[in-house]
């Protein structure tokens, strides 16, 4: 009977504490964008973390640095971005204690972030989020994107989400390599803005970074300002079949 009774525990403990996965994203961020100046790299999000379809947090910061020399920006699941920050900041505390006069660069920190992103979708466990790495270490510009399944590129402009639709055909048409810090800035608020018309998971609430060689500056949080008297915006369901 006392074995019984203990394999019944046992078994309920292990069902409380077994191994749990993201089923599916519950708090996301939408867009990032991102861009090569002549400098150093420019990056943008909005601040908008949304619960299903609800816009339910409006301060959340998608954007941070990682060591000296890299910026990380995320769209998808904010817990598992969590998750991620907490990886990057023991890689980050592991290479201080070295103490070796080295520290990780943008496409060391890019590297491991494509082994950390594959592995867990091997394991059938991903983390819900598409990251851009951003850095500048020994006057080399780095830009690179990493998806939830570990599929990795470099470019010299990259977005995620509805960025990756209606921010890129600008960014491609617009962007050269001689742009100024202002000529960036512009460049990305014209895509955020397109965002915030178009994304309903968009708020206007953004903030803009930059990363050269003196390191890393993150804007305080800003509105762009926005015109909503288009006609399509009057009424955009006007001969749509089905339409109410």
């Amino acid at each position: 009977m006392g074995s019984s009774s203990e394999t019944k525990q046992n078994s309920l403990l292990s069902s409380e504490t077994g191994i749990q996965r993201t089923q599916y994203p519950y708090v996301t961020g939408s867009s990032v964008v991102a861009l090569k100046y002549k400098d150093g790299i420019l990056m943008a999000a909005d601040m908008g973390g949304s619960y299903g379809s609800t816009l339910r947090y409006k301060s959340v910061e998608r954007i941070k640095p990682v060591g000296k020399h890299s910026l990380i920006g995320a769209s998808g699941e904010i817990s598992d971005f969590q998750e991620i920050m907490r990886y990057l900041d023991e890689q980050v505390l592991n290479d201080n204690m070295w103490d070796d006069g080295n520290s990780l660069g943008p496409k060391e920190i890019h590297s491991y972030l494509t082994r950390v992103m594959y592995n867990r979708r091997n394991k059938f466990d991903p983390l819900w989020n598409t990251l851009l790495l951003g850095g500048v270490k020994k006057g080399q510009k780095f830009l690179g994107m990493v998806t939830m399944i570990g599929v990795n590129f470099e470019e010299n402009h990259v977005a995620t989400g509805f960025g990756n639709h209606m921010a890129q055909p600008i960014l491609r048409s617009e962007w050269h390599e001689n742009l100024t810090f202002e000529e960036g800035v512009t460049l990305l608020e014209k895509c955020m803005r397109v965002l915030l018309y178009r994304d309903r998971s968009a708020v206007n609430k953004f903030q803009i970074a930059k990363i050269t060689e003196e390191g890393v500056t993150i804007s305080q949080p800003y509105a762009l300002k926005t015109f909503w008297g288009f006609k399509a915006f009057e009424n955009p369901t006007a001969g749509a079949e089905g339409s109410w």
